[in-house]
């Protein structure tokens, strides 16, 4: 499948680690944390704000973590290529379920948006860590089948986290929504200890031919966290707590700016960067980071605004509307779980450039839909969706870890996640604006999206007032079919036709 090299001998030993059935058990645990984590907590809002108050800072509860585990993915990445994947794993768990336990006890909603934090600050190792021991288990040939599995994880935690959170609210009390996850992460953590048996790594050596030490870039681990914690701040609060060209705005750009250039000083300096220059030097990795950037831009569109879309315009209940989006996580892992077959006929690229090619035609036909239309349209849309993005994000996945060995594998993966969430970030602020915009157009200036849709939720509001959100929704699918477009330009110029792979 193009340029093959060979691969060590740490790779193949590290790709078949004693009790790996019980390994993978852990990482879909693992993952199941992370993935329910995203979720549950959101239908459980009310009574949250109910008991602790703080409506007005409720946001922060998903921004919070959110930019934890933005910011932590590449030092996690490079931590676990430096010292091993089992640590980090352990490390990351322990911490992710000690912030469970402190949001359960939070006694107002300034502590347990504190504790949301230090929950995103596992939640950095759980997400990168787990991927990149998903490709040290499998070779190449088999790595579909554990992918596809930590897919079906994510699709199953997308359709029962709301429920879930839901019935605990409901019927038990919140701070049961961060207890669950204890005993998960128990059993997680006591299957990576007893069953995770990672081979033994000496140092290279130095001039004097004594094991060099494992050197730990920590001022660039901050200035990265710094950095990507800033600029993340002015994105998400830009526009909803003060007006983008503010001067709280100008001020967190203008020193996100700044600890950009430091970052770029500091890590050119040092001796193990935590972002090697590599990253964006090599073709492959670095048009697989801007295609799946792309990725987390477009997933935008959906994920937030179709359900109110749904509901809005379609006059759904929130369980239906719910449905309407799901429907993408049933054909999702199951085109991730064939790609193998067409990547293995026609390569890594050109199976993700027909995937992203079908996802830009789906997304750009969604403004097209009859007004109101019935509900199975956008459900059959969403399911091609589905289909499509399948077929696109595993083989750029699989593909871009099978070009590096064990010890660039954690920095490249988690590179990858750092992209796709910090797009999503900009997606949710770039098309957060662009639906204010065309409502306020539409409208006369008058409202945003959230004091529009609760006025439809109240019954006191027009029929044009629908067809405004229509039309701000459909913009902002115009707007993700265009950064679908963008990742199939990138593909097509930067990424080459056949991706080195290592040999195993």
């Amino acid at each position: 499948m193009g340029d093959i090299r060979p691969a060590t001998r740490e790779d193949a030993r590290a790709a078949a680690p004693h009790g790996r059935r019980a390994v993978v058990a852990a990482l879909m645990l693992s993952m199941a944390l992370a993935a329910l984590d995203s979720t549950v907590v959101s239908t459980a809002v009310p009574q949250i704000v109910g008991d602790l108050g703080g409506f007005s800072v409720f946001s922060w509860l998903f921004s919070g973590y959110l930019l934890a585990v933005t910011v932590t993915l590449p030092v996690y990445g490079k931590l676990s290529d430096t010292f091993g994947r089992k640590p980090v794993l352990i490390a990351g768990a322990a911490l992710f379920l000690l912030g469970s336990l402190l949001c359960a006890l939070a006694w107002n909603m300034g502590a347990l948006i504190a504790f949301r934090v230090v929950q995103g600050l596992g939640g950095g190792a759980l997400q990168g860590t787990v991927q990149t021991l998903a490709a040290d288990l499998y070779p190449l040939k088999e790595r579909p089948k554990i992918q596809a599995k930590l897919s079906t994880v994510w699709a199953v935690s997308a359709v029962a986290g709301p429920g879930l959170g839901g019935i605990l609210a409901a019927y038990a009390d919140w701070r049961w929504i961060f207890l669950v996850n204890l005993p998960i992460g128990a059993v997680a953590l006591w299957l990576i200890v007893r069953h995770l048996h990672e081979p033994r790594r000496e140092p290279a050596p130095s001039a004097g031919n004594a094991p060099a030490r494992a050197r730990v870039d920590w001022a660039g681990a901050l200035a990265v966290f710094a950095c990507g914690g800033v600029l993340l701040i002015a994105l998400v609060q830009g526009g909803v707590a003060w007006p983008w060209l503010s001067w709280p705005s100008l001020a967190l750009f203008g020193t996100g700016l700044a600890l950009s250039g430091l970052v770029v000083v500091v890590e050119r300096r040092a001796a193990a960067p935590i972002i090697p220059g590599w990253v964006w030097r090599r073709r492959t990795i670095a048009a697989v980071n801007l295609a799946l950037g792309a990725l987390g831009l477009l997933m935008v569109a959906p994920t937030v605004f179709l359900p109110t879309y749904a509901q809005s315009v379609l006059g759904l209940e929130p369980v239906a509307a719910g449905f309407v989006l799901s429907v993408w996580t049933l054909s999702w892992p199951l085109s991730a779980a064939l790609s193998q077959h067409v990547y293995r006929r026609i390569g890594f690229r050109d199976t993700a450039l027909l995937g992203i090619g079908a996802a830009t035609l789906i997304l750009f036909a969604f403004p097209f839909l009859p007004y109101p239309g019935a509900a199975w349209q956008p459900a059959l849309l969403m399911l091609l969706l589905g289909a499509a993005l399948g077929l696109f994000q595993l083989p750029l996945l699989v593909g871009v870890q099978s070009t590096v060995g064990w010890s660039e594998r954690g920095t490249t993966t988690a590179s990858v996640l750092f992209c796709r969430q910090t797009g999503q970030t900009i997606g949710a602020s770039v098309f957060g604006a662009v639906a204010n915009g065309v409502l306020a157009a539409r409208l006369g200036g008058a409202g945003d999206l959230d004091s529009v849709t609760r006025a439809l939720d109240a019954g006191t509001a027009p029929d044009v007032t629908r067809h405004a959100i229509a039309s701000a929704v459909h913009a902002v699918y115009l707007g993700a079919a265009c950064a679908a477009a963008l990742a199939f330009l990138v593909l097509l110029c930067v990424a080459p036709r056949r991706f080195p792979v290592l040999t195993e």
